[in-house]
């Protein structure tokens, strides 16, 4: 039996047991089962493992993608960079840490891309955040934290200007803002200074137009939701866990 699955907390609307459980259904994979792992602390995750020796491979969500790092020796050159991880292949005691984030991000953000998109605004400062950072930097894109706290490399949102929005019209939401059940909430910025030269990225994928999204398209932006940065990832977790 191959059993693979997904810590979070909470996973109440978790795409992943869905989506895993329809593709194995779908191409008739034998012995195989996907599970929700709701962890209330990072601190269960030995015992999960103990527990689930069949276990396989594993999803990793908020807001665990930097936490369950002190528990996996092996790391991808991308995961030792950024210090987070969406994805962990067990064989046995050997665990290695992936990130795929960092694949469906680039791979839905670029569609959108136009000339102008040169600076970005990335929102939030957890580990959906730091594969944005790659990615950006990966492209040669320069970006601005913003978080709910000044610190040294990021601004608070109360600082966000008009001469910042001007500079900088790609926004990117790597906050669960706006996620259901909470999908009446948005960050805080000044929508009203927005233009059609913006292209507004939300990682969040359900509701499909996000409040932040729905803001951005109001003042004519390009927008796009994280729906296909979630099935690119997926897929290239499941390549991942099944390696020889």
């Amino acid at each position: 039996m191959k059993t693979y699955g997904i810590i979070g907390y909470p996973l109440t609307h978790s795409f992943s047991q869905q989506y895993f459980t329809e593709k194995i259904a779908k191409e008739g994979i034998a012995n195989a089962f996907f599970h929700n792992f709701p962890l209330t602390n990072i601190e269960e995750f030995p015992a999960l493992l103990s527990d689930h020796l069949s276990l396989k491979g594993l999803a990793v969500t908020i807001p665990y993608k930097e936490k369950v790092l002190k528990y996996v020796s092996n790391l991808s050159a991308e995961v030792t960079e950024i210090g987070a991880a969406n994805c962990i292949r067990i064989n046995g005691d050997e665990l290695m840490a992936f990130n795929t984030d960092i694949i469906g991000f680039e791979r839905s953000f670029v569609r959108h891309l136009k000339p102008q998109h040169t600076k970005a605004l990335i929102l939030g400062t957890g580990g959906a955040s730091k594969a944005v950072q790659y990615v950006l930097k990966k492209l040669g894109i320069e970006f601005l934290i913003v978080s709910r706290n000044a610190a040294e490399n990021s601004i608070p949102y109360a600082d966000i200007t008009e001469a910042i929005i001007q500079d900088h019209n790609i926004i990117i939401n790597c906050t669960p803002l706006g996620m259901l059940p909470a999908e009446g909430t948005c960050p805080d910025i000044p929508y009203h200074l927005l233009t059609a030269d913006h292209y507004l990225y939300d990682l969040v994928y359900a509701p499909a137009k996000t409040l932040f999204l729905l803001k951005g398209e109001e003042r004519g932006a390009t927008i796009e939701n994280g729906f296909e940065m979630l099935i690119i990832q997926a897929e290239e977790n499941w390549r991942i866990w099944n390696e020889d």
